[in-house]
């Protein structure tokens, strides 16, 4: 991976996904304690996923027609508590991505639905989010059947890895997406070919693109540190009327002493370590920092939620059908 071929020509992408890095890095130095190597390794799509695509608003977290995201590799959550801070949700300043991992933080070890604003379900074990992202499918599926497009027109992500797709239940959840024709279901495939124990193909031969592709899925595989790359893949998917699996072949670690292996799967810890990789990013702000990574980053990010109404609320168009008694379900 030519990291430096990578900031050269994506300066403004680079800076953003260099901070989910550098607060996942510090973050978990800081509780010894996390996993980081998922979040560095899927930064860049996560960051695309954000900056060009998820409709959301951080001041309105329960927004009705939001995009759904769900991190079904929930112990990689570093990733998501600093989307949600990067991109200015009022529960997630700097001092809740200090308490990672700590008791009644807002950042628990493990994302945790009504406890951190911006976190759609609980996820941990595994597979049990992707499962959880196909009910979201077929309720949004359902909402716009009776209330039509113009009022129920979201997306709902998924952010899937290798153990994810190990699990059984996932592939009674993959059946079930791919018979219903899902089409605003896109599952990011962190195929870094790493697990906490090795290489993939220790525990696992499955192709996973043609077992989604026979359940009825639209499949892709991309290069997942190329931002380009990324956003084709991601438009492409909406653009199918089927489920999509965007196969994302990742470094676990990038950047790091210990990428492409094993040992990136947990916490890195060891300070030179961290100097050394924060150095291959560029990254020279102190860590934990609010100012270089949060604000100036915050501003780039833009939601594309609909204006707030005088009362403070997201107009609803005015679409609404009538519903009779004999509606109700």
């Amino acid at each position: 991976m030519d990291i430096a071929a990578l900031r050269a020509a994506h300066p403004e992408h680079w800076r953003l996904a260099a901070a989910i890095r550098v607060l996942t890095l510090d973050a978990v130095a800081a509780a010894n304690s996390g996993h980081s190597g998922m979040p560095m390794g899927m930064a860049d799509v996560a960051t695309v996923l954000f900056d060009r695509h998820l409709r959301f608003d951080p001041k309105a977290p329960h927004w009705p027609d939001r995009d759904r995201f769900v991190l079904s590799a929930g112990h990689g959550s570093m990733l998501l508590y600093a989307l949600l801070h990067l991109t200015g949700y009022p529960d997630m300043p700097i001092e809740e991505i200090r308490n990672f991992r700590q008791w009644e933080s807002r950042t628990p070890g493990h994302p945790e639905v009504h406890h951190t604003a911006g976190v759609e379900t609980t996820t941990g074990p595994l597979g049990q989010g992707l499962a959880n992202a196909v009910g979201m499918a077929i309720a949004e599926e359902a909402l716009r059947a009776r209330f039509g497009a113009k009022l129920i027109d979201h997306y709902t992500y998924v952010i899937a890895g290798d153990g994810c797709l190990m699990e059984g239940v996932s592939q009674e959840a993959i059946s079930l997406a791919g018979m219903q024709r899902l089409s605003r279901l896109i599952v990011l495939f962190d195929d870094n070919g790493i697990t906490i124990d090795g290489k993939v193909s220790l525990a696992d031969a499955t192709d996973q693109g043609a077992r989604f592709a026979a359940s009825g899925w639209h499949v892709q595989a991309i290069d997942g540190h190329d931002p380009d790359a990324i956003d084709a893949a991601i438009r492409a998917a909406k653009a199918d009327p089927r489920p999509s699996l965007i196969a994302c072949r990742t470094h676990i670690g990038l950047g790091s002493s210990a990428q492409g292996t094993a040992k990136a799967h947990g916490a890195l810890t060891d300070a030179q370590l961290i100097a050394e990789t924060k150095a291959v990013y560029g990254w020279e702000h102190p860590p934990l920092s609010s100012r270089p990574t949060s604000r100036p980053a915050g501003r780039r990010w833009a939601s594309a939620a609909p204006p707030p109404a005088p009362n403070g609320r997201h107009a609803w168009p005015p679409c609404l059908p009538p519903v009779r008694p004999s509606s109700a379900a």
